[in-house]
């Protein structure tokens, strides 16, 4: 069984940091592309950053500078680090494991990150 689950959400005051993680389980993790997305109320599902099978990171502009997205194979597990946090990034944050074929593809079930004084 084929599970991502996300921890690491929480309220932060703007400027703070937090740090995402994803846990995988059930699936070859070398193989799979790990991508952060997030959904702002009433907005579509943004990708964040995503982290090559070797370990390249690439980043949405919004993010680049304050986020670090990681992967450790051997946990299976993959990190967004975020830094200078502001209200624009409150949303609920996704991980997905996808292969470079692009299929499967998984989601875990979200992490709610709120910025707020």
């Amino acid at each position: 069984q084929v599970q991502l689950v996300e921890s690491g959400g929480d309220l932060v005051q703007p400027g703070g940091s937090l740090t995402l993680s994803c846990a995988a389980s059930g699936i070859f993790f070398r193989r799979f592309v790990m991508r952060w997305y997030r959904q702002a109320p009433g907005k579509q599902r943004e990708l964040v950053a995503y982290i090559s099978t070797d370990g390249r990171p690439n980043y949405a502009d919004s993010v680049r500078g304050r986020f670090t997205i990681s992967r450790d194979n051997t946990k299976t597990m993959s990190t967004l680090q975020m830094n200078s946090l502001n209200p624009e990034d409150t949303a609920i944050y996704y991980c997905n494991a996808i292969t470079v074929a692009g299929f499967p593809d998984y989601w875990g079930q979200g992490t709610q990150v709120t910025v707020s004084s």
